[in-house]
């Protein structure tokens, strides 16, 4: 018999770019020293993290007389408000006041994207289940969850759609215009091939699951001011909603976050209702108020990633080189638009993922759906067009019988004629072969397939499975507005360093390395320089921390006020020490001017006294880039960044229990800022991206309540989920071609992807079934029971 799947030892120690075995310390200090090098500085606020000293919304001391907000919620899917009674709920012990639609001064819309399609309090319709219809204002929490749940409101149900198939049986409603992108002749192209198929892959969603749920303070000032700190990934959106709700222009609301207890794109529209609805709250009371979600709450409100079902029709030769393929990517995006037209439309973006289509059609069908409005999560819509991607590559492997690495390496994008994308942008640094062929020879892959196969013919009831899948992931926002940020620095007459910019601090290490921009610029160690709350008081218009761009427009905007205040305090020493401009240079030990060392704040001294300005602002906006969605054609992305991900897992056919047994990654950040920041996110994103294909499932029931609504219901990758094995690395040698800050590639959402590597394992395993003749057609989360319902389809071809 087979040995079972049970709990073993942890993994063997891996070690990361920097040489360090996984748990290693760090130095403390370590500024990416001149001549560019990069160096892991530890997080600036880890120290804090661990000790519980973090400051986040809910720890903020409370101002006095501060209120508690509690949302009332639908409890249908789609009905008409027939009455409201919120008398009982008014009379309530400790409630102050009770918010509802007609309570709003200015505007009751929230969409993100300027379709009025999101009240912030619903009115007259409901269009899903836990919708906010009012809001209860009182003492204490407590008081307003008990109130909030006295509401008595009569309802009309109405037909609700909530899924996929139900909105296209009902004729297929959008939020948002459907995309297409073509190139070629895709009809005459699968017409053409000498080998044809068509099948559906179908991916559900994912919960953010944020360790710190929505939550916002609101606190009134002077003649309309009002101040909202925000758990938000988009501070200058949660200004423009509060302002719009309150009827006032944007320079009487300032929006600040220190950080957030986690995000995953889940803040970057989500969290604008419990800043809206606290701002409301404070507004009308004269009072401070307090909004934090209940995690039930919060779950049944908010948007999820979404779920998607792909249809593809593929071209192909004996060879497995494709030559045609037709997809339509259809979504299930919820009641409203919020973030649904670009994240279908970035599914497109990533439909080829590293593979070139001689002719292509790829089209999206955003539906609308009686459940929650979908939006932002890491990756946004790329991971489900890559899904459908490597989909394609199975099928053409299984049908030709042929290693899916061999037809993987045999479709990558290359140069000359096999460089354009379906939308037309043209592949410049395709690096997908060679890091595929790298990490294959690192970690034996094709060996250990064999020896797989081999031991899978001996194991009854444990079958092995082994994958290798790429990344080929675009950076930039596909709104080619949002590719913008700015920064504003000072250094005071001591020398240290204050930087406030416009990006949002998750945990992802984004201010650590916008601290270790300016350490690196003016030769400081990390306690000279300090980052600040990021507020719209001090950098305003900020686009989201979203779409990877946080350390490539932030860090840009960064660098370009500090190198605005080094010219100035340049041309002061020249002439001060009488010296070239070109002999100051800025060191860890000290400014060199000429052959003088000068203590930096000696330095600064000098300059204030010489009335010098050491304050400035920062600017960046991204170059290259365009898009123009009527004609599906345009440069979306200033570049790729790429990877490859092996994984190996076991399964259990008695039980559908998956085990990970080994994973390999070789992810090219560029050059790092800080490679030890870059790998935990490579390894964070890598497990996400296996949790949402593996065991993260979202259930509706038939009247649209969110039956996954709490941790003991939802399940997320636990510790021993883990791989037992985990190598990570970064690709060596490697500096982005573009010009990015300090030629460093984005690392946030690219290694996502790489949970696709489990997927496809457990599909390999599943196929020893039948000895590897049948595509299993492996839906997405490959939960215990899908895998034991694929196992059962599989048996009967091999004959038991």
């Amino acid at each position: 018999m087979s040995d079972p799947i049970s709990a073993e030892s942890g993994p063997v120690p891996a070690r990361d770019a920097s040489g360090l075995a996984r748990g290693a310390s760090l130095p403390a200090d370590g500024p990416i020293v001149a001549g560019g090098a990069s160096r892991s500085l530890r997080h600036e606020s880890a120290a804090m993290h661990v000790s519980g000293s973090a400051t986040y919304i809910d720890d903020m001391p409370e101002p006095k007389g501060l209120l508690h907000v509690v949302p009332g919620l639908s409890t249908r899917a789609h009905a008409r408000i027939l009455s409201m009674d919120l008398d009982a709920v008014r009379a309530a012990p400790g409630v102050v006041r009770v918010l509802t639609a007609a309570d709003i001064p200015g505007h009751n819309q929230i969409s993100p994207v300027g379709k009025n399609d999101e009240p912030l309090l619903a009115e007259d319709l409901v269009s899903y289940y836990g919708q906010p219809i009012f809001a209860v204002v009182a003492e204490t929490r407590a008081a307003a969850r008990r109130a909030a749940r006295l509401a008595r409101i009569e309802y009309e149900e109405l037909p609700a759609i909530l899924d996929i198939a139900q909105a296209r049986a009902a004729g297929g409603a959008l939020v948002w215009r459907a995309l297409e992108m073509t190139r070629g002749d895709v009809l005459a192209g699968l017409a053409a091939a000498p080998r044809r198929l068509s099948g559906q892959v179908t991916m559900g969603g994912q919960e953010h699951f944020y360790l710190e749920g929505q939550a916002a303070l609101a606190q009134p000032g002077e003649e309309g001011e009002m101040r909202v700190w925000s758990s938000t990934q988009h501070p200058t959106e949660t200004q423009h909603m509060v302002a719009h709700v309150l009827d006032r222009p944007s320079n009487l609301v300032t929006t600040e976050i220190r950080r957030m207890g986690g995000g995953f794109g889940g803040k970057e529209s989500q969290a604008n209702t419990p800043a809206c609805l606290a701002a409301l709250a404070a507004e009308l009371t004269g009072r401070a108020a307090k909004m934090r979600l209940d995690r039930d709450d919060d779950m049944v409100m908010t948007g999820k990633r979404h779920d998607f079902v792909v249809e593809y029709d593929v071209g192909f030769d004996d060879d497995g080189r494709i030559l045609a393929v037709d997809m339509v990517l259809a979504a299930r995006c919820g009641w409203s638009a919020d973030l649904s037209g670009p994240v279908t439309d970035r599914a497109l973006f990533h439909a080829d993922n590293a593979y070139y289509y001689p002719d292509v059609r790829l089209r999206s069908e955003p539906l609308k759906t009686n459940t929650q409005s979908n939006t932002a999560y890491r990756g946004f819509g790329g991971p489900q067009g890559i899904v459908a991607a490597e989909r394609v590559i199975e099928e053409v492997a299984f049908a030709t019988g042929l290693d899916p690495l061999d037809v993987r390496l045999r479709n990558v994008y290359g140069t000359g004629t096999r460089d354009l994308t379906p939308y037309h942008m043209t592949v410049e640094d395709s690096i997908a072969a060679e890091i595929m062929e790298q990490l294959a020879r690192d970690c034996t892959y094709r060996d250990r397939r064999a020896a797989l196969r081999a031991a899978n013919r001996d194991s009854p009831f444990v079958r092995r499975g082994i994958a290798l899948t790429p990344v080929k992931f675009g950076i930039s926002f596909t709104a080619t507005h949002y590719n913008q940020a700015g920064a504003l620095v000072h250094v005071y007459t001591d020398g240290s360093v204050q930087v406030n910019h416009g990006g949002t601090e998750m945990g992802q290490g984004l201010h650590t390395k916008m601290v270790q921009i300016a350490m690196r610029e003016f030769g400081l160690a990390s306690d000279r320089v300090r980052i600040t709350a990021t507020t719209t008081g001090k950098v305003p218009n900020t686009s989201a921390t979203a779409a990877s761009s946080g350390a490539d427009l932030n860090g840009m905007a960064v660098l370009d006020a500090v190198r605005r205040i080094k010219d100035r305090l340049i041309a002061f020493a020249a002439g001060h020490w009488n010296v070239a401009p070109d002999a100051v240079r800025f060191l860890p030990d000290g400014v060199h001017v000429g052959e003088t060392i000068v203590p930096f704040p000696d330095l600064t001294r000098a300059a204030y006294l010489a009335r010098v300005s050491m304050s400035s602002s920062g600017f960046y906006k991204t170059p290259k880039i365009s898009w123009n969605p009527d004609t599906g054609r345009g440069r979306p992305f200033y570049y790729f960044a790429y990877g490859a991900a092996c994984a190996e897992v076991a399964i259990d056919l008695l039980t559908g229990e998956t085990r990970i047994e080994r994973v390999d990654i070789l992810h090219d950040a560029g050059r790092s800022l800080n490679p030890a920041i870059d790998i935990g996110q490579i390894e964070g994103a890598f497990v996400q991206g296996a949790g949402w294909l593996t065991m993260e499932e979202l259930v509706w029931d038939s009247a649209g309540r969110l039956r996954t609504h709490a941790p003991s219901t939802y399940k997320i990758p636990a510790c021993s989920d883990r791989p037992r094995i985990f190598n990570v690395a970064l690709l060596e040698a490697a500096p982005n071609r573009e010009d990015t800050i300090f030629r460093s590639k984005a690392v946030g959402e690219p290694p996502f992807v790489h949970g696709v590597a489990v997927l496809h394992a457990i599909s390999d395993a599943l196929a020893s079934l039948d000895s590897y003749r049948t595509c299993p057609r492996l839906d997405a989360p490959a939960t215990p029971e899908t895998i034991l319902r694929t196992a059962e389809r599989l048996r009967p071809r091999a004959g038991g």
